[in-house]
């Protein structure tokens, strides 16, 4: 054993090692044709199942609408350190009910109250276990992942833990100094690489102010308190705002039980006058580009990075899907697109280059990226212009849309072969509010687009006249036009 590593951390790489194990040896086939069921809790919580057998073990993934789009501007990076510090500790709490004391473990000496446990003796639990739960933020939501073999007396152990990690965060201030610190530590070097420096000038460009542009700092960091951390949870952490997504080898009755349980921790959402969950503060939506905006940032590199990009899409647009094909086309397809025939097959203007879209629940950055040498960067920056704006004005032809098609509609069968993709898939679906039937109709829809309709689709969503382009690289004075 490697003395240096803690053994809870040793017996987590033994779990996840036999857990991968067993899917290998299981093989899962597509699961496109799974069914989809929801339904809503008594606390209003929305839950979300696809039951399979192909593998013994239990997905469970819980969003709320808590992510960085609701960071004050003077705490950008409230979410992601919440959510970082959910897993740092518990704090003591009564048990109520002998199913809890049944469930839950270790216990102090009487028996009915639940002793705090600290980041280690967390890790020490779940390796015991041989259960995962991670939290994690992103811009629009804070997820709570749960992965547990589905043998009844380890789901109900890794269940309760995870209620009490999610009802239950201590958000230990000692521990917060050190995370500061080593945050601040990896921004700092952070801030000495191109590709931090323009990714953060393009975010700034193209969002205008909107959430989705901001980033950590040292400065926010050093404004963000547990206090803040605790009002944040309190705030965005209640049953009723829960999208509860729950896969693998489960009943209804069985999901329904880990669903209320999961939950069973947190304080009972307050309703309004009228019953419903309390609504959270709007976010205005992403500000369209008023003009083009061109920002050089010199730094001494052997390769200029270039980002060039606009607001795109909310994933709620009927568009998504004649996007997605037309991106695939234009620079998502990797060597088989035009900004790889025309950027680097053509004129050797870099090793790779790409586009695409991030759709979220406000319109996410359309973005092409590529890296080239300083000397190259304003004929690059060029190329790339012109083919967009060809692709805006003319879309693809009909052999480029039927080879996008054969590839994307082909590759869908691997994008949910594991139980953790489709988790991901139904949890987007729970997300978004897509149609329960949305994988089953997903390549019908994707059939049934036409050169016609990317082609109008890149025009309402475009303008190739009012790209954000930031270049990062080479040694001419910093500028903005």
């Amino acid at each position: 054993m490697n003395r240096l590593m803690p053994s809870f951390a040793m017996k987590k790489i033994a779990v996840s090692a036999a857990l991968a194990g067993a899917a290998a040896l299981v093989g899962l086939s597509a699961q496109a044709g799974v069914p989809i069921e929801r339904w809503q809790l008594p606390n209003g919580a929305q839950v979300y199942m696809a039951a399979t057998d192909a593998l013994p073990i239990v997905d469970v993934q819980i969003d709320f609408d808590a992510g960085s789009r609701r960071d004050p501007p003077a705490q950008a990076g409230l979410a992601g350190v919440t959510a970082g510090m959910v897993e740092k500790g518990v704090r003591a709490e009564d048990c109520p009910s002998s199913a809890e004391r049944k469930n839950t473990s270790p216990f102090d000496g009487d028996g009915c109250r639940v002793p705090a446990l600290d980041q280690n003796q967390l890790g020490e639990a779940w390796a015991d276990l041989g259960a995962e739960f991670d939290v994690g933020a992103s811009a629009d939501r804070m997820s709570f992942t749960l992965r547990s073999l589905a043998d009844p007396a380890l789901l109900a152990k890794a269940v309760a833990l995870a209620a009490r990690e999610i009802g239950e965060p201590s958000f230990p201030d000692d521990v917060w100094q050190r995370e500061r610190e080593r945050l601040s530590a990896a921004i700092r070097e952070s801030n000495t690489k191109p590709g931090t420096l323009a990714s953060r000038a393009f975010g700034r460009d193209v969002y205008g102010g909107h959430p989705y542009g901001d980033d950590a700092t040292e400065a926010t960091l050093a404004a963000i308190s547990t206090a803040d951390m605790r009002a944040r949870y309190a705030q965005t952490i209640l049953p009723c705002r829960a999208k509860l997504t729950v896969v693998g080898a489960v009943t209804r009755a069985q999901a329904d039980r880990i669903a209320s349980d999961l939950l069973a921790r947190l304080p009972a959402s307050v309703s309004n006058a009228s019953g419903a969950c309390p609504a959270l503060p709007p976010v205005a939506e992403v500000p369209p580009l008023a003009r083009a905006v061109t920002e050089r940032i010199p730094f001494d590199s052997a390769q200029a990075h270039v980002l060039i990009g606009q607001p795109g899409y909310a994933r709620r647009n009927p568009d998504h899907f004649a996007l997605t094909l037309g991106n695939y086309i234009l620079g998502g397809g990797g060597f088989v697109s035009r900004l790889t025939d025309e950027v680097r097959e053509k004129r050797g203007l870099a090793y790779s280059v790409y586009s695409g879209f991030s759709p979220g629940l406000h319109a996410g950055a359309f973005r092409v990226g590529f890296q080239t040498r300083p000397d190259q960067a304003d004929e690059a920056v060029k190329v790339a212009r012109d083919v967009l704006a060809k692709f805006v004005a003319d879309g693809p032809t009909e052999a480029e849309l039927k080879a996008a098609k054969d590839n994307l509609i082909g590759g869908f069968p691997l994008l949910m072969d594991s139980n953790r993709k489709l988790l991901g898939n139904v949890a987007n679906i729970a997300w978004n509010d897509l149609p329960l039937d949305y994988l089953d109709t997903w390549t019908a829809k994707m059939n049934a687009v036409t050169v016609s309709d990317i082609k109008a689709a890149f025009a309402r969503t475009l303008q190739p006249e009012k790209m954000v382009t930031v270049v990062v690289g080479g040694a001419e004075p910093a500028a903005k036009k």
